[in-house]
């Protein structure tokens, strides 16, 4: 191979790779290969997000009654935010701290669980007669206060586990 014939030859490799490189897709945030590390800032900003979630939740049980049918939506999608915001926090956390904080995290987890069958109780009264404002403002007691007993909870834990104090 004479020394144009391995330029050229070196060249076109190079522009192979380097089209390769243009014609493949970008990595997606999933397709990071090493996982990010928990940072004290996430850890602040998903707890807080937790504490805004049930505020607003609460807010939700306050008003809701007056909304009929359509207040049983607000609240459960409320609530659901909550979950999402719990499950974003508990991703923040370090494999110490989840080891740490294993029995409350999955007493967490529980008592959004229960706090979730109040809206099947809510079906319940209603399928057996109750009036929907009748049973929305149980439903909205209920929430409010179990969200509030939840969120004492919540606030031990990341005391406990040291949460955004790296």
């Amino acid at each position: 191979m004479n020394l144009y014939s391995r330029r050229s030859f070196l060249f076109g490799c190079l522009c192979f790779v380097a089209g390769l490189k243009l014609l493949s897709p970008p990595l997606a945030s999933a397709q990071i290969p090493y996982p990010t590390q928990p940072t004290a800032d996430a850890q602040r900003n998903t707890s807080s997000q937790v504490r805004s979630q049930i505020s607003w939740l609460q807010n939700a049980t306050r008003t809701a009654p007056s909304y009929g049918e359509q207040g049983v939506g607000q609240v459960a999608e409320r609530f659901q935010s909550v979950r999402g915001a719990y499950e974003s926090f508990k991703q923040t956390l370090g494999p110490r701290q989840l080891a740490d904080g294993g029995n409350a995290l999955a007493e967490l987890d529980a008592g959004l669980n229960i706090i979730q069958e109040s809206f099947e109780n809510f079906r319940t009264d209603v399928a057996d007669g109750r009036s929907v404002n009748s049973a929305l403002r149980d439903l909205c007691q209920v929430l409010r206060e179990a969200s509030q007993l939840w969120l004492q909870e919540f606030n031990k834990t990341c005391s406990r586990l040291r949460t955004g104090w790296h």
